[in-house]
């Protein structure tokens, strides 16, 4: 129930992918024989900020992140956009654990090509609990973290559908790991989000002084990034990082 990676479509066909510019496509080969896809959207700005890893929704694939990638990348960013396992073109099952990992290692693989004076997270939605727990991964690697439309845990989430929390077994607990982290944290989260109630943004803002609740307004999937107020609070959470 809890990924659905038969709900996304069929994304993009090779043709437009290979005509998108500034775009580098790599597939990353994990331990355990599972192969996944990550593209880097490259800045034109130059000296680069940083990289920026977008981490998708449920039902979404890397393929409609795009216009997020770009106005990323106007900011002096290259982009990330590594796909999850089971979604896509990727292979394997996905997984709380097996996702997070694969997410650092394509961040590894990326940082190789590239000395980045710092690295960003941004999930939304159910790419939030992702990036909560690769910034625990990463520790002093990670500069920030942007949590778009967040849940507290996905255990909470679980008597709403008649399941014990004890039975989760990809718990997301964004609501144990965000305490744990030391870098600042920029939620954005609208007041009539009728998914993810937006108490759960104001109860994760809460559990850590360098965390900042932005409200927005819309639906869970209105396209939040589409609104002045949401570039605005992004600008202010990277403006201290170095050109």
């Amino acid at each position: 129930m809890l990924f659905m990676p038969y709900a996304a479509g069929q994304g993009m066909d090779e043709e437009q992918i290979a005509a998108e510019p500034d775009l580098e496509r790599t597939w990353i080969s994990h331990g355990d024989g599972v192969a996944t896809e990550a593209w880097i959207v490259r800045s034109r700005i130059k000296p680069v900020r940083g990289l920026l890893c977008f981490l998708h929704g449920n039902a979404e694939l890397i393929d409609y992140n795009l216009p997020e990638a770009r106005e990323w990348t106007s900011r002096g960013f290259d982009v990330l956009l590594p796909e999850y396992r089971g979604y896509g073109r990727s292979t394997g099952t996905p997984s709380q654990d097996s996702i997070v990992q694969d997410v650092v290692d394509a961040i590894d693989e990326a940082a190789r090509s590239a000395s980045y004076p710092s690295i960003v997270l941004h999930g939304r939605s159910l790419g939030s609990g992702v990036a909560v727990q690769v910034a625990l991964r990463l520790g002093d690697r990670c500069s920030a973290v942007v949590m778009e439309s967040p849940f507290r845990s996905v255990a909470g989430f679980a008597w709403r559908y008649g399941v014990p929390p004890a039975l989760v077994r990809n718990p997301f607990r964004s609501d144990e790991a965000l305490p744990q982290l030391s870098c600042p944290v920029l939620i954005l989260h609208s007041r009539q989000d009728e998914i993810v109630p937006f108490s759960h943004g104001e109860s994760l803002a809460a559990l850590n002084p360098r965390a900042t609740l932005t409200p927005l307004e819309g639906s869970h999937n209105s396209g939040l990034s589409m609104t002045r107020a949401y570039w605005d609070a992004i600008d202010a959470l990277v403006h201290p990082l170095r050109r």
